[in-house]
């Protein structure tokens, strides 16, 4: 399936702003929402993340067609590892650790701001490596 590339950046900008607040208040209930969000991503597919259909029902209708769509699976994949780093970034909070808390979100933070401001999606990128280098190859 093939997606608006303009739709994971859009979530990237909230995403941004979430994990921001979350840095600045330490709240594990916040990050635990944006894990819920980085789940549904990751494990339902992008038509169902909830950035995603803000993107689908407001902005997208005011943008028109984008210029190119992409693979849904890099930026799903991508979901996965900010599921990752947030489900880290919660226990760390939630157990009393929020040293752990604050670096797993700050990793996090980092890579969606990446995609957000530089259309940079890291995420993507480690999924594009693993494709291309860590395939079984038949012997010979």
């Amino acid at each position: 399936m093939d997606i608006d590339p303009r739709g994971p950046r859009f979530g990237a900008v909230i995403t941004t702003v979430v994990l921001a607040v979350v840095l600045i208040t330490g709240s594990a209930w916040l990050l635990g929402a944006q894990l819920l969000v980085f789940a549904i991503g990751a494990v339902l597919g992008l038509r169902y993340a909830p950035y995603g259909v803000v993107y689908r029902r407001l902005v997208r209708p005011r943008l028109g067609p984008p210029a190119r769509t992409e693979a849904e699976a890099p930026p799903r994949f991508s979901q996965g590892v900010g599921m990752v780093f947030a489900a880290g970034g919660v226990l760390g909070y939630a157990l009393g650790a929020p040293v752990v808390g604050i670096v797993f979100t700050a990793f996090a933070l980092i890579a969606a701001f990446l995609n957000a401001a530089f259309d940079f999606c890291l995420g993507c990128q480690v999924y594009l490596f693993i494709q291309r280098n860590l395939r079984v190859r038949p012997s010979a």
